[in-house]
């Protein structure tokens, strides 16, 4: 089967993890056969220091055991770590039993493989992390939208210091501004502009035919 065609900008690096050398090249050159950037190492301290980086890959394959650490671990220190970006982990492993899987995933793993694996099984449940992974980031741009909109909105509460004759709100730079540049900058508002009766009244000297005079009923 070919390889997928990766658009500029779409590669994703894959932290493969694995003190097997066989192993470890098996990845790396399937990695980059597929379109992916792959980062290699066969210790598990290593591993887990490259997942710590501000550039960090997001997707990683650990190996179950490892020297420094074990991938069982390395699941573990990266959900407590609670990264800024998610990170999507598949634990791959000779251990077959329920126990050790509920195990593996217990401890923070997204996925699970036993070796030997194949190579379009593994290939699947990466396309399936990469989805996930976009899902993930997509949430987590909509949440901060939206904090920010709260946050906007929570600058309008409490007391404005508003003029009582020209109606010119005071700024925090101690501006004053006309109440609608006002709020448009301080809130996701807009105007559109319009004349009442009482001011079409006052300024034109004539009522608005078919619209309330907003004197009242006399």
């Amino acid at each position: 089967m070919r390889a997928r065609k990766v658009e500029k900008g779409a590669i994703m690096r894959v932290l493969v993890a694995d003190d097997d050398l066989t192993y470890c090249r098996m990845l790396e050159s399937l990695l980059r056969k597929w379109g992916h950037e792959p980062v290699v190492t066969g210790d598990g301290e290593q591993a887990w220091q490259i997942l710590r980086a501000p550039q960090a890959p997001q997707l990683a394959i650990l190996d179950w055991m490892m020297p420094g650490k074990d991938g069982v671990d390395i699941c573990r220190q990266v959900r407590q770590a609670s990264p800024s970006k998610p990170t999507y982990i598949i634990l791959l492993t000779s251990k077959e039993r329920k126990e050790d899987i509920v195990s593996g995933l217990d401890a923070g793993a997204d996925d699970y493989m036993t070796k030997p694996f194949e190579r379009e099984e593994l290939r699947a449940r990466i396309q399936a992390g990469e989805r996930i992974l976009k899902l993930q980031t997509e949430l987590a741009g909509r949440v901060k939208e939206l904090q920010e909109a709260l946050d906007q909105i929570k600058t309008l509460e409490g007391i404005v210091p508003i003029c009582m004759y020209c109606k010119k709100i005071r700024n925090d730079q101690n501006f004053w501004q006309q109440v609608e540049t006002y709020i448009s900058q301080h809130s996701k508002a807009e105007f559109t502009h319009g004349l009442c009766p009482e001011c079409l009244e006052k300024y034109f000297k004539r009522p608005l035919e078919g619209l309330p005079s907003g004197k009242g009923d006399e």
